[in-house]
């Protein structure tokens, strides 16, 4: 019932109490004060009775909400013609569906990290073994002639490099993930940041024999954002661009500019990425099958690293591939008016 209709009957009570009360009939009268009494003991029946099916009510309501603390999530409570009631139950319902996002973010996340610590100690325990059965084979003189002995330095020393870009990697990880990597937000030209960061890559891009096709605006591309993320992440981006593609010999660099904010795309002509790996590239230590394969490298943390820096600086990251003829990573940040600066 209604909580407008309770109060009424309530009243209705009320009023006809007083009136049994304070009414002193004549006895040929008694019949309007025996009416009275029924009409009042109807009214106490009935909230009696709405008062039991509240009751019941509640009572269901604590048994879904004891399932609910158990773990079950798929739990919702039934609504009736309580309209209070009601906003009560839809509140709880909408709590229930919060906590069942929040557990399975809980699983997933769970899942992503014994993912990453499964990769991590792969990562990390592959070039230590080399590293150390090298060792040993120069401890144990394996290596007889000077030539070999420095092709095993070489090896060690190209293992232990790669081993500390993997740590240096994850150490800046767990700094975004805590916060602990302040921005320093200046304004800065986006075309000239870009072709910096594209200039230090110049003797790697040759090295792949890559030829370069780059579309950047010569006026002014102003952005509010932290310099030395901006480097990084297209940096990331490159390094990604050249690992990956470098069998399409073409790395592609474009800035383009919309109504709200400049989009840096990277692209290349290698083998791309399928379908049904798109929506895990930027998670951290993912890596396809086939790269894992040496000739490819990369820490699995660039990708995720660009894409947290990325979002720091209030802009967005994504992915587009068909293998074998153009896969594209972009990222965009907004873009200020000089004019009402």
């Amino acid at each position: 019932m209604r909580t407008d209709k309770i109060m009424i009957l309530t009243s209705l009570q009320l009023i006809i109490s007083c009136g049994i009360f304070f009414t002193n009939l004549p006895y040929n009268l008694s019949l309007l004060k025996g009416t009275l009494f029924i009409i009042l003991i109807l009214i106490t029946l009935i909230l009696l009775l709405k008062r039991f099916k509240f009751v019941t009510s509640l009572k269901l309501m604590t048994v879904e909400l004891k399932r609910t603390i158990g773990g079950n999530l798929n739990t919702r409570l039934l609504t009736n013609n309580d309209s209070v009631m009601n906003e009560v139950i839809f509140s709880v319902n909408e709590l229930i569906e919060q906590l069942e996002g929040i557990q399975a973010q809980s699983i997933q996340s769970q899942a992503a990290r014994k993912r990453l610590l499964s990769n991590i100690s792969h990562d990390i325990r592959t070039p230590l073994t080399s590293i150390i059965g090298y060792v040993d084979a120069l401890k144990d003189d394996i290596a007889t002639s000077e030539a070999e002995k420095q092709e095993y330095i070489e090896i060690i020393s190209r293992k232990s490099n790669g081993l500390k870009q993997l740590i240096d990697e994850i150490f800046k990880m767990a700094k975004l993930d805590a916060d602990e990597m302040p921005l320093k937000e200046e304004m800065l030209d986006f075309a000239e940041i870009t072709r910096e960061a594209v200039i230090e890559f110049l003797p790697v891009l040759n090295q792949a024999e890559m030829e370069m096709k780059i579309r950047i605006p010569e006026e002014k591309c102003c952005i509010i954002a932290d310099r030395l993320s901006i480097l990084r992440i297209i940096g990331n981006l490159i390094k990604n661009a050249v690992h990956y593609g470098k069998e399409g010999r073409i790395l592609g660099i474009e800035l383009i500019e919309s109504n709200r904010e400049y989009q840096l795309l990277i692209w290349d002509q290698g083998h791309g990425i399928e379908r049904d790996e798109l929506k895990n590239v930027f998670e951290r230590m993912y890596r396809s099958d086939q790269s894992r394969n040496p000739l490819y490298g990369g820490s699995g943390l660039g990708l995720a690293i660009a894409k947290a820096l990325v979002e720091k600086n209030g802009g967005r990251i994504w992915v587009e591939s068909v293998p074998w003829k153009k896969t594209t990573f972009g990222f965009s940040i907004p873009k200020i008016d000089l004019r009402n600066n």
